[in-house]
């Protein structure tokens, strides 16, 4: 007896052994969404649970059962065959008839009984009669009826009646979704807690006003408007759901907290041109309960050491029209020139709907300067407009954008001016990507100085070109004519381009190559070109960028040089 159980014992490991030794799965005879959905619930079982027992086997049906049951089928018959070596175990489905919907009882009831959105809804739904039964088509039409209510503020809403019928023997399927909407409200007053700006100034930012039919996306925009203000820390927006028995008009609660009164921001770069440079800005997003603002910039380096303050006074249109009053300083010591500019500015402002800013302002310049053999100090005073838009998709490294600017100054004797002359400076950048690994960057820009005295120009009016922003490979401002001495001197006009191909090489990191060309020039271009390969990193705060890049036509030899920067490529 004792040597029996032994050899039954045994002969049980053996088979555990064998059952449950590495095993692979074959489903055949399925194919398209039926496969998918089976591979998709299968997936919920662990590779090393695989086996050929009659365990496993009823594990499996149930899974397959319940996958096909949701697209419909249900006169699946399975059966298993497994090779010798029991390596794999085959899974053979035939999945019978489909199960078709033969009636749609869709009712919605209530105020929302003629609401287009409704009826567009159920129109746009794939469960129809005839159809096979998609029981993920009847769940996607549930929750879209309830969704669809409380974004358009049927918030009393309800189903009398939600219910799948299957009826296998049949092959048939009943669908009844009754919606009783009730009411739809409207947007009551706004009840504005914590602001530091006046009330009337944060309602005016309200897309909606009282009265009008509810809706959750008006809401949403109102919320994104009042975080556009940089007025506050935080924001919330919210329907006083409290007061669904008071009547049609809901109060809408805008609670909020001031923003910091000061905040402070710092930053470092490099660049083979500029060297070492360092950035402080202090900003003051509200100053009084109007909603004025002031922010001060301080940028260091050896070169160049700018400081610029500005005071934004916004109009009824908050976030789309303002005034700003500007003052700037500016100290240049680079090359052959030496300058001492300020400039101070008034502008109004325009955000247009289609992404469009305009600004109209008068800016006086002085500018105490040296600029090769030429010393002097001369005041302009130059009305002018800019029109500017930027487009981008895709985060802080986007896959597609354009930039485009123009502006126009004048000035004349008869406006306190040096010279007559006529500014007109315009750029445009595009970046286009290729799938997800391929990003190609193109930028054109230039600028004209029209005037019969160019000499009388500070050296901030006239043009230089080369430098990281510029024609990289060369220094920075380091092309332009030059006088008699071979100091540069600035020229009437500037055109230069940049083509730039970009790889991604691993996650966020891409590899590029880019060409530059251009010149500033006072009548024929001698077109400077430049060339090289760098690195991108698209990091959380915005893209880094690192180039080397040859000057292909400095003179006696080529330069090479090594930028550094980290900022938006538009």
């Amino acid at each position: 007896m004792i040597r029996k159980a032994i050899l039954i014992i045994a002969s049980l490991i053996v088979f555990s052994q064998s059952a449950y030794a590495d095993v692979s799965l074959k489903i055949k005879g399925l194919d398209g969404a039926l496969e998918d959905n089976v591979t998709a619930y299968l997936s919920s079982i662990p590779e090393k649970d695989y086996s050929t027992s009659l365990r496993f086997q009823a594990r499996l049906e149930k899974s397959i059962t319940e996958a096909l049951n949701a697209l419909g089928y249900y006169h699946a018959k399975i059966s298993y065959t497994s090779t010798k070596e029991n390596d794999e175990l085959i899974v053979n489905v035939d999945p019978g008839k489909p199960i078709r919907v033969k009636t749609m009882d869709v009712v919605i009831s209530g105020e929302a009984k003629t609401d287009e959105e409704f009826i567009n809804l159920i129109a746009k739904s794939p469960l129809k009669v005839g159809r096979v039964l998609n029981q993920g088509e009847y769940d996607s039409l549930k929750s879209g009826i309830r969704n669809l209510a409380l974004q358009r503020g049927y918030f009393n809403g309800d189903f009398t009646l939600h219910r799948l019928e299957v009826i296998p023997e049949l092959n048939q399927a009943i669908v009844r979704l009754h919606y009783d909407s009730g009411i739809r409200y409207h947007f009551g007053g706004l009840d504005i807690i914590g602001s530091q700006i006046w009330e009337e100034r944060v309602a005016s930012l309200s897309p909606f006003k009282t009265g009008q039919p509810y809706l959750v996306s008006e809401v949403g925009e109102y919320n994104q408007n009042l975080s556009n203000t940089d007025w506050f820390s935080s924001v919330f927006v919210e329907p006083d759901l409290s007061k669904l028995k008071d009547g049609r008009e809901l109060p809408i609660k805008v609670s909020l907290a001031p923003a910091a009164k000061n905040q402070i921001e710092t930053g470092i770069g490099y660049s083979t041109d500029m060297g070492v440079r360092g950035t402080l800005k202090w900003k003051k997003p509200w100053v009084s309960a109007r909603g004025h603002s002031f922010n001060t910039a301080l940028s260091l380096s050896k070169p160049e050491q700018t400081i610029i303050a500005g005071y934004k006074i916004p109009m009824d249109d908050v976030l789309r029209e303002y005034y700003q009053v500007q003052f700037g300083l500016k100290h240049l010591d680079n090359r052959d020139t030496e300058s001492l500019e300020s400039n101070l500015a008034f502008g109004r402002y325009w955000l247009s709907d289609n992404g469009w800013h305009t600004v109209l302002y008068v800016r006086h310049l002085y500018e105490n300067f040296s600029q090769g053999l030429q010393d002097d100090g001369v005041q302009f005073v130059l009305p002018g407009t800019t029109l500017s838009r930027t487009r981008t998709r895709g985060g802080n490294m986007p896959m597609w954008g354009d930039k485009q600017s123009v502006t126009i100054e004048y000035g004349d004797p008869a406006l306190l001016s040096e010279t007559r002359v006529l500014r007109l400076l315009g750029g445009t950048s595009w970046i286009r990507s290729l799938g997800e690994n391929n990003r190609g960057l193109f930028r054109l820009e230039g600028g004209a100085n029209i005037t019969d005295e160019l000499e009388k120009l500070p050296p901030s009016l006239r043009f230089f070109a080369g430098g990281d922003n510029s024609i990289r490979g060369y220094g920075f401002e380091s092309i332009s004519p030059k006088d008699a001495s071979g100091a540069l001197t600035g020229a009437k006009y500037m055109l230069a381009s940049t083509l730039e191909y970009q790889y991604r090489v691993y996650g966020n990191w891409w590899g590029a190559v880019f060409y530059d060309i251009g010149d500033a020039f006072n009548k024929t271009p001698i077109w400077q070109s430049g060339a090289g390969v760098g690195v991108r990193w698209a990091s959380p705060v915005g893209p880094v960028s690192i180039d080397f890049a040859w000057g292909l036509d400095a003179e006696p030899d080529p330069e090479f040089r090594i930028h550094f920067s980290l900022g938006p490529e538009l």
